[in-house]
């Protein structure tokens, strides 16, 4: 019975987009997928994500929470399409509520959503519901985990997430500039998933680098870490010596369809 707790406890990670809005047959944009209990999660709603969700072997109406780090296209362009799909009429209509989460103005960003697409991504309160995060930080007891958020530094509405149960803990960035709150919000996580836009020498304004991804990772004693977002430049990079600059702990490069498991 301790075994079939621990399970139902644990976090599985499948990254279903490591890249970025970039095109490649390699990297979709932005998602992944958590599972814990019986909930599945999708964080972020980039171009591709249905089909790797597909390939994955899950099926749309399957996921219960949508997590949206943040507005742009290569993190949210697909979630009108995901939306609309949902109410495909084939016997595999959604029968499960569906809670989409994200940063202050994600429910000006649906209404906006809809003032476009109308009936076609609506649906009845009992099947679908909005949860905005409203302070700086942000802790909510849910089933079967519990969600902790922090904004981060990229856009006005940016946030990073943390899925806690009590086997595990995952967090997930989004995409964000060097953040003290990310560090504060990865405190000791089984698994820091993180951003890692381009090369060091590469550096921008509101991306991470791989020594910046790895020094959140070392300062927060994060005890794995998983780099993913990667523009084309940091597939022709070596990022593994340059985050070792500062995290010297288990980590990894994400690819898609990759599968992990915490806790």
């Amino acid at each position: 019975m301790r075994n079939k707790t621990v399970y139902r406890n644990n976090i599985r990670v499948t990254i279903l987009g490591s890249g970025t809005c970039v095109p490649s047959l390699r990297r979709s944009s932005c998602s992944l997928l958590m599972e814990t209990g019986e909930e599945k999660m999708l964080f972020d709603c980039g171009p591709g994500t249905m089909r790797r969700l597909s390939e994955a072997g899950h099926g749309i109406t399957d996921i219960t929470y949508i997590f949206l780090s943040h507005f742009h296209p290569d993190h949210s362009g697909e979630l009108a399409s995901f939306l609309f799909a949902n109410k495909y009429p084939d016997g595999t209509r959604r029968n499960k509520k569906l809670r989409l989460t994200g940063g202050k103005g994600i429910r000006s960003f649906f209404e906006k959503l809809k003032n476009l697409y109308g009936q076609w991504i609506e649906f009845p309160p009992d099947l679908f519901e909005i949860m905005e995060r409203d302070n700086e930080a942000d802790e909510r007891e849910l089933s079967g985990f519990t969600l902790r958020t922090a904004r981060v530094v990229h856009n006005p509405e940016s946030t990073a997430f943390r899925i806690e149960t009590p086997a595990a803990s995952a967090v997930y960035s989004g995409d964000t500039d060097f953040s003290e709150n990310l560090i504060t919000l990865a405190k000791d996580t089984d698994l820091l998933i993180c951003e890692c836009a381009l090369p060091d020498a590469l550096k921008v304004p509101g991306h991470l680098t791989p020594s910046l991804a790895g020094k959140i990772a070392a300062d927060s004693r994060a005890k794995k870490l998983l780099l993913t977002h990667f523009y084309p430049q940091c597939d022709e990079t070596d990022i593994v010596s340059q985050c070792r600059k500062n995290y010297t702990g288990p980590l990894v490069l994400a690819e898609d369809l990759m599968r992990l498991s915490v806790g």
